[in-house]
């Protein structure tokens, strides 16, 4: 037996994704599989090299995924930590498959080798292994892979990087280098049961990797590595190619090769757009449920009195209280007042009563009323003319109090007084009806509002298909996300939209769409066609073939680089010149409603005299770490919550590739983020604007 004392076991975690085992965990036999492949991997004789610390069932969706993540690896240095975590399930191609995008979002190294060698493996067994999509990477010393749903198919991939592993995660949880790699390569392939390839010295392996270690410690190393997000390289210095033409009718060897319009920061774009929206239109409206969403041009008074007249607050009994307020006693029933309008009532004398309704109008000489809690009963009789109905004689009132003039009475002005300001200008009429109710209790029938644009949305390009087109989809051809996205995002907002179909990429074709579009519409949305390529014509069509002004042709920020604001100047119907705008949207999905939440809405609230405009913003915080763009702000796409103790926090939905629609799936903000090297550390507050409804955690 060995006098050594045994190697700690490192700590591994299964994370099962599957809805199915989520409901019935019965159903799940990966667990089984993986801690048997787990407990085989020995330590020259010291036992197992892992100890499976804990495996949890959570279903296939990101935020579930990520939370759980979360509770394994955001702890302190002191608390256990998890030295790797493997999921199985959701790396397919199936919708609800979203377990890499959950995974990659949190990620602070990847680990592309890992990947590589779990496919290679797989390969090797069946052609079908090319579709996995699985991830691997670190996250706060925690290395974390993803394996497929079958216990087959995730034993095999395991297998296949598991004498790599420990290594891996010796170093991530901050292990000595320089002391790992002492022995060269062959000693650590030696330890790991694997064998190289040869070929080189061990002296030579390990003066390289030292050298490495040193250059990276010293130095920002740059690796473009071919992964599945492609990035984009460029070997030439902004500006150093010639200045060319906006003439989309010329060649393109004659065209701009860089886009000529300056860099300007959200900031700077926003008040442009706040600068050169035009101002909103005064129109009267009726007050009806078509009113929702209208912001008032003007204060309202109050046309009457409400209540117009003395009315009872109570079911009960009108009386006239006599100067001394004793109204103990049996006192007869002369009259009843109900809340049906028109009748003529007689005058109430004091030692007489009424009864009344609730809301009913007080009878003329009716000082107060009594509740009918506060009386009983003596007696009935037959209601003249009505056979059989008992009507009440005499009632006891049981007051042993003083009674005061006025009790349970509402008076004529009491809620509004007429020529009362009820609402004012800049006011907005909300769903839930108050406003409405108020206009229509003080007998208000129209108001003065502010016209809400009608918005128009248009794709562009040749190889934009209609998204419910059946068929299969040619070499080339893309379905249109955006048209249907954006309509639905700016109808939600309480606009009229219409759909402007798609436009091809010729000038004239163009043109023609974009002048037909600006007769019917205040705002064209459109998107596609703002880069600089070949066919991207939106720019040159708006200021050469419209004569319009582009404010804005570039922002820093990501996503959504090109968006373009530009306004051009139009005819109405009696002829008089107005100014319209056009927003020119990047075509990726996610980069087109980013835009749209942070640059149209606030010129649509503009248009529509809202104010404050644009999303609301709120201080919440990060729930995990979040990395950052090393040159652009960005606005990252995320779940705020609030918990019980009234703390707003957001997490990240996921990958955030402008292409990626499901970026957005469960999106109700966006955080603002700096551009930076370094991290945003989880418990850090950003200001988050806010696209929907808070969700609870509670």
């Amino acid at each position: 037996m060995s006098s050594e004392s045994p190697t700690p076991a490192l700590k591994a975690a299964i994370l099962i994704v599957s809805t199915t085992a989520s409901q019935d965990p019965a159903t799940d036999f990966a667990d089984v599989t993986l801690r048997q492949v787990f407990e085989e991997q020995q330590l020259q004789g010291q036992g197992s090299l892992w100890e499976v610390h804990e495996s949890k069932i959570v279903p296939d969706d990101v935020v579930q995924i990520q939370k759980q993540i979360h509770l394994w690896t955001d702890k302190t240095p002191n608390d256990n930590t998890i030295n790797l975590i493997v999921t199985t399930g959701g790396t397919g191609f199936a919708v609800s498959d979203q377990t890499p995008e959950a995974v990659s979002a949190l990620l602070h190294k990847e680990a592309p080798g890992l990947v590589h060698g779990m496919l290679a493996a797989s390969l090797q067994v069946t052609p079908f292994a090319m579709m996995s999509r699985p991830v691997a990477g670190v996250r706060n010393g925690t290395v974390i892979i993803t394996l497929p749903g079958s216990p087959k198919g995730a034993k095999e991939n395991l297998q296949a990087v598991i004498n790599m592993l420990p290594h891996a995660c010796l170093q991530a949880a901050g292990a000595n280098s320089r002391a790992l790699h002492k022995g060269g390569v062959k000693r650590l392939e030696k330890e790991a049961g694997v064998e190289g390839g040869g070929g080189r010295e061990e002296e030579e392996e390990e003066e390289e990797e030292e050298e490495v270690e040193e250059v990276a410690a010293d130095t920002a190393i740059v690796t473009v590595m071919a992964t599945a997000t492609a990035l984009y390289v460029r070997h030439t210095t902004p500006n150093q190619a010639p200045t060319q033409s906006n003439d989309s009718h010329l060649g393109p060897s004659r065209r701009h090769r860089e886009s000529p319009y300056p860099m300007l920061s959200v900031t700077e774009a926003l008040s442009q757009i706040a600068q050169h929206t035009p101002s909103p239109q005064v129109v009267t409206a009726k007050v009806d449920s078509s009113l929702v969403g209208a912001v008032l041009a003007q204060d309202v008074s109050a046309r009457e009195n409400v209540p117009a007249f003395r009315a009872s607050i109570v079911d009960g009994y009108a009386v006239v209280v006599p100067q001394d307020g004793n109204m103990r006693g049996v006192f007869p029933v002369v009259s009843v007042s109900h809340a049906a309008p028109g009748e003529d009532m007689p005058t109430l004398k004091e030692g007489e009563i009424a009864r009344i309704t609730t809301g009913a109008p007080l009878l003329p000489g009716a000082t107060s009323v009594i509740m009918v809690e506060d009386t009983v009963l003596v007696s009935t009789e037959k209601k003249t003319g009505e056979d059989g109905v008992e009507e009440e004689k005499e009632v006891n009132i049981l007051a042993a109090d003083e009674v005061h003039e006025g009790e349970n009475v509402r008076e004529v002005g009491s809620d509004i007084k007429q020529g009362q300001r009820i609402l004012g200008k800049g006011d907005q009429v909300s769903a839930v009806g108050g406003e409405i109710g108020l206009l229509a209790a003080v007998g208000v029938g129209e108001v003065q509002v502010y016209r809400r644009p009608v918005v128009g949305v248009l794709s562009t390009g040749d190889e934009i298909v209609d998204h419910d087109r059946p068929g299969d989809l040619r070499l080339g051809e893309v379905r249109d996300t955006n048209r249907p996205t954006l309509i639905s995002a700016a109808r939600d907002w309480g606009y009229e939209v219409i759909d402007l179909g798609v436009a091809r990429d010729k000038a004239g074709t163009l043109e023609e769409t974009l002048r037909q579009a600006l007769r019917q519409v205040d705002v064209v949305i459109t998107t596609g066609g703002v880069s600089m390529g070949e066919l991207d014509l939106l720019k040159p069509t708006i200021e050469r073939s419209l004569g319009g002004t582009i404010h804005f042709g570039r922002v820093a920020m990501k996503p959504g680089k090109p968006t373009t604001f530009a306004t051009v100047p139009v005819k109405d119907n009696d002829g008089e010149r107005v100014s319209k705008v056009i927003f020119s949207l990047p075509g990726n999905p996610a980069s087109a409603l980013v835009t749209f939440h942070l640059f149209v809405l606030p010129s649509l609230h503009q248009l529509s005299g809202i104010s404050p405009p644009g999303l609301p913003k709120l201080p919440v915080t990060l729930g995990h770490d979040f990395s950052l763009d090393r040159s652009r702000p960005e606005y990252h796409r995320a779940i705020v919550s609030v918990n019980k103790d009234g703390v707003f926090t957001a997490v990240s939905t996921g990958g955030q590739r402008s292409s990626m629609i499901g970026s957005m799936k469960g999106a109700n903000a966006l955080l603002a983020l700096p551009s930076g090297p370094e991290q945003l550390r989880k418990g850090v507050k950003v200001e988050a604007l806010l696209m929907g409804g808070l969700r609870s955690d509670m």
